[in-house]
């Protein structure tokens, strides 16, 4: 089974590229273009979005195929982003430009590997403030928080759980509607 096509080139190449909806991200120059998201995915992923654009309604809200350009070798698309309103300037007309506050990958097989290594070391290293995984097949949320330049793992919440966020004070998020 092919699990995506790589191919190696700088972010300039990159953003040359046709546009299109397919997810494809420049990691370390190195184009990753994964298979389409199962339905499990596309479903964890749409109740979340809709879940948390709804629950906080400052800044801004993006979904794949949203691209971040962090420099010249790394544009990842996470699932969904988050840019608190103070960081809207970073939105520019075909990418987010610099670390979101707030990203949200939801896991899947053929990506769960780079989300956990090497996406999440990448984001660590560029500033997001808080990485959430979502697993859609053990239905959980792993949240982390950056101190002091390091992820720093505050919780794992199952569907019954529920948790606050630094960047949304005491706001309460239902791990349950990710999962509805």
């Amino acid at each position: 089974m092919v699990d995506m096509i790589r191919t190696r080139m700088t972010a300039e190449e990159f953003l040359a590229l046709p546009e299109t909806t397919a997810i494809h991200e420049l990691l370390d120059g190195e184009v990753y273009m994964a298979p389409p998201p199962m339905t499990s995915h596309q479903s964890v992923s749409g109740n979340a979005y809709f879940y948390l654009r709804t629950l906080i309604q400052q800044g801004r809200w993006f979904a794949a195929p949203t691209g971040v350009y962090l420099d010249e070798v790394n544009i990842p698309e996470p699932d969904i982003l988050w840019l608190a309103p103070d960081h809207i300037d970073k939105i520019k007309p075909r990418y987010i430009e610099g670390a979101p506050d707030l990203i949200v990958e939801i896991l899947s097989k053929s990506t769960a590997a780079r989300d956990k290594e090497s996406k999440f070391h990448l984001y660590e290293r560029h500033g997001v403030l808080e990485y959430w995984m979502v697993d859609p097949s053990n239905e959980y949320v792993e949240v982390y928080l950056l101190k002091d330049g390091v992820f720093d793992r505050t919780g794992v919440h199952d569907k019954s759980g529920s948790f606050t966020s630094s960047l949304f004070g005491d706001v309460v998020i239902q791990v349950a509607a990710f999962f509805a």
